[in-house]
């Protein structure tokens, strides 16, 4: 199973409540920072867990696919998210 989901599945975090996070992954990522805080986390947990997504984005694509989602809108967020030059 993908790290993310595992993590969450650690906290007892719903599947409602990953569905939800990772539509807001995709369609508003600074929604979704908010949504992970309040999951429950330990802060500790919560920061290796934002350092591996932030080190390994693929695993938010992987997490998607097992969520049965669509990646397109991970790929607009992502653009949303790229700094503008």
């Amino acid at each position: 199973m993908n790290p993310i989901l595992t993590t969450l599945k650690e906290y007892n975090v719903s599947d409602e409540k990953v569905s939800e996070l990772f539509k807001a992954l995709t369609d508003n990522p600074m929604m979704a920072m908010a949504l992970i805080q309040d999951l429950g986390i330990p802060q500790e947990k919560l920061q290796q867990l934002i350092m591996t997504i932030m080190t390994n984005p693929d695993l938010i694509k992987e997490a998607v696919d097992e969520l049965g989602l669509d990646f397109s809108k991970v790929e607009e967020a992502k653009a949303k998210m790229a700094p503008q030059s």
